[in-house]
């Protein structure tokens, strides 16, 4: 990871704090109606929301697990992918009941809470995950496709629960805050513990 990662992850963390205290006032109550207004209905984004599902999730989340266990005999990584895919979105469930957020208000609208959004932030941890462990002995041109892919459909997974009436905006942008500092406290524990194995085998 790049040296700007590690404190990214601090702003991120921030920006979370800053939504769960704010996301009741007059500014993000007219940020969250405005970009309702521009992305409702939006057929093309909405689709998105099929590959931040949990069934999806899980499906990739057994591929990468395979992959790591009998393609490259990484089991350091299967524990890395667990602790960002599983423990995300236990960690998700606890922030959710924690806030307790009611969704928008829309027919047949879903009942578990709002606030952050799961699919934000499970999004952008399986992707980034995906793209961490497959960019990691890749070259540079690769590293930035991988990382710019997992990006866009990061960016394109949490705006379609917006285009959905499924969650309010600042859902979302606190599902990729939280998301990605969890992210990047995984990535050290598994640099660190790589780093310790290396050493021990020298």
């Amino acid at each position: 990871m790049k040296k700007w990662a590690y404190p990214l992850a601090i702003i991120t963390l921030i920006i979370f704090i800053v939504l769960r205290t704010t996301f009741q006032s007059e500014l993000m109550t007219k940020f969250d109606a405005k970009m309702a207004e521009i992305l409702f209905g939006n057929r093309f984004i909405e689709v998105f929301h099929y590959i931040g599902e949990p069934k999806f999730v899980v499906t990739v989340a057994v591929v990468l697990m395979v992959y790591l266990a009998w393609k490259v005999k990484n089991y350091r990584g299967m524990l890395f992918v667990v602790l960002t895919f599983a423990a995300g979105n236990v960690l998700n469930q606890l922030l959710k009941k924690w806030v307790q957020r009611p969704r928008p208000e829309i027919e047949d609208q879903l009942t578990s809470f709002s606030f952050p959004s799961g699919h934000a932030m499970t999004g952008i941890l399986y992707l980034f995950t995906i793209a961490y462990i497959f960019a990691e002995n890749n070259s540079k041109s690769r590293k930035t496709v991988l990382w710019l892919g997992a990006t866009i459909l990061m960016v394109l997974i949490g705006l379609s629960r917006i285009a959905g009436a499924r969650h309010f905006a600042t859902d979302v942008l606190a599902g990729w805050s939280m998301g990605y500092t969890w992210f990047i406290i995984c990535v050290i524990w598994y640099e660190r513990r790589k780093r310790t194995f290396q050493s021990n085998h020298k």
